[in-house]
């Protein structure tokens, strides 16, 4: 008799214990939680209700907190913040999935033919592409749109270098602009060879041609943006800042987002005009569930593989030639000093080292000294070692791709020479200044894949392993800097750091499954992991595996 009152009370006392638990909709266990805390914590299970982390902790404890309708045997699987890419251009790249892919030809040549066959198939009014690098040919100059011209003398065809910075018309497309020999253009260069239009515009002098492009249908724009969308989350990203957008594509964006036909967090770069800025001066912070509108996107000047970016010497492969920026410095300075009266973030776009030291000196002029304003430079590819100070001594914000210093590596020491390179692609010197830096991709002008990003940031090498020993290895981050870089640093740039970022209770639910351990396996291994799952408020988006 009493063994049965034991048991009984024995019973009663594990079904109260159960009861007791909390009802989670997720729960993952048996998994490598990187958390990207404050303490680098690695977990074993997380428990997830109404899109947001209620526990991270051990197998034990979270199976013993919590029942779930959908529970998770991880088997080991590595899992980590959702991939916050810094600097990318979302919609842009939405674009490209329309136009003709030139990422990768080896010759001009080969990009005419790519132009040829997809035209073929396309027919349309204007025919674009985008993707072309000379510093990718056996003979490195700009192209000449002669052959352009030959296959198409009635069709206007634009097609855009791989870094936004310069493109090629033909003479129908340079026509239908009215671009004429000799024509001058402010903060660009419309280049011709014995007075004749060669085809190639660099930087403002693009904008000549690609405003009379016609708008493509809205339907198609949707599609590409739900297209876009897809690629995205299948390579893990759930956040992403859009470097430079106009208020119609934001709005675009945003009705979107309401309707749920996208999923994807953006924060969104108004463009620098004079619509944009007073429209965000007069709103203020726009903030919805999945947007983010409070910052400026200025543009200080161009690109290091177009010769466009401004340097404080001429180029080194360029005697005579320094580069430009794209505005006078007085303008900048005036929405410096307008902007640092706003809660709203300067984000210049700064390649060469005159243009980071001028961009430098006007945000300091402005902040003068320590603040909360996030204020930023998009790229900061090459610092004069005389003006890193300025990063850290006002708190401005250094924002870098890394893939750009793998691309960029073959020919960088020829446009800056041995000294000033030292200076280029300098991750830990930048990082020293503040404590932490945000990774982006600037996808597409790079691969949207962040895998690529924490590679390219750990090793300093590219695909192939070259070089053995790394790029510049000094300025290797560490794999717990890279994964910070894209995930709670990312948020921090643009004030998020408190609803996304890491995986801590109160935050956003957005995480990536990965097949293996990015943290452990060797630097060589990291490009071949697969993204398993990608979670956006819990919920899976995209399912590959798990």
């Amino acid at each position: 008799m009493k063994q049965c009152v034991y048991v009984t009370l024995v019973a009663t006392l594990l079904s109260a214990c159960a009861a007791r638990k909390e009802k989670a909709d997720l729960l993952i266990h048996h998994a490598m939680i990187y958390t990207a805390d404050s303490m680098n914590t690695v977990a074993a299970a997380m428990a997830v209700k109404d899109g947001k982390i209620l526990m991270v902790g051990t197998n034990e404890l979270v199976q013993r907190s919590f029942d779930a309708d959908s529970v998770i045997d991880a088997k080991g699987a590595a899992v980590f913040p959702g991939f916050n890419d810094a600097h990318a251009h979302f919609f842009g790249y939405a674009n490209s999935l329309r136009s003709v892919d030139l990422v990768g030809a080896k010759s001009w040549d080969e990009a005419v033919a790519r132009v040829r066959d997809f035209a073929a198939e396309h027919p349309s009014a204007w025919v674009l592409g985008r993707g072309w690098d000379q510093n990718d040919w056996e003979v490195k100059t700009f192209p000449d749109k002669s052959k352009l011209d030959s296959l198409f003398p009635n069709t206007p065809v634009l097609l855009e270098r791989i870094d936004g910075h310069a493109s090629i018309a033909n003479q129908a497309a340079l026509d239908a602009a009215g671009v004429k020999a000799g024509q001058t253009i402010a903060g660009g260069t419309i280049e011709t060879k014995n007075g004749r239009l060669t085809g190639i515009l660099v930087d403002n002098a693009d904008e000549l041609v690609s405003s009379k492009i016609p708008a493509a249908p809205l339907e198609e724009i949707i599609a590409s943006l739900e297209a876009a969308e897809r690629n995205c989350l299948a390579a893990g990203l759930t956040s992403i800042t859009d470097c430079g957008l106009d208020l119609d594509a934001m709005h675009l964006l945003d009705t979107l987002l309401a309707q749920r036909k996208l999923h994807l967090r953006l924060n969104v770069m108004l463009s620098d005009n004079e619509e944009n800025i007073s429209w965000l001066l007069k709103n203020g912070v726009y903030e919805k569930d999945r947007l983010l509108v409070r910052s400026v996107k200025f543009y200080g000047d161009g690109a290091l593989g177009s010769r466009g970016a401004c340097l404080k010497h001429d180029y080194t492969d360029r005697p005579g030639w320094k580069g430009f920026l794209l505005k006078d410095a007085r303008y900048f300075a005036e929405k410096a000093a307008l902007l640092a009266e706003t809660d709203i973030q300067m984000c210049t776009h700064a390649i060469g080292d005159s243009a980071n030291g001028v961009i430098l000196k006007i945000y300091a002029d402005a902040l003068k000294g320590k603040n909360d304003k996030r204020w930023r430079i998009e790229h900061a590819q090459v610092v004069d070692s005389i003006d890193f100070h300025w990063f850290g001594e006002n708190n401005i914000v250094p924002s870098v791709q890394p893939t750009h210093a793998t691309s960029d590596m073959y020919w960088a020491k020829d446009r800056l020479g041995p000294q000033r390179v030292r200076f280029a692609y300098a991750f830990q010197q930048l990082l020293r200044q503040n404590g932490w830096l945000p990774l982006g991709t600037d996808f597409p002008v790079e691969h949207i894949d962040p895998l690529r990003t924490f590679y390219a940031a750990v090793a300093r090498k590219d695909q192939a392993g070259y070089p053995e020993g790394g790029f510049q290895p000094e300025n290797a981050l560490s794999r717990e800097e890279a994964l910070k870089g894209m995930t709670i640093w990312a948020a921090r740039a643009s004030f998020e750091e408190e609803k996304k970022g890491s995986l801590e209770p109160g935050k956003a639910a957005d995480f990536v499954v990965l097949d293996q351990d990015t943290m452990k396996v060797p630097a060589e291994k990291i490009l071949a992991t697969k993204v398993l799952a990608t979670y956006i408020y819990g919920q899976a988006l995209h399912r590959a595996g798990l």
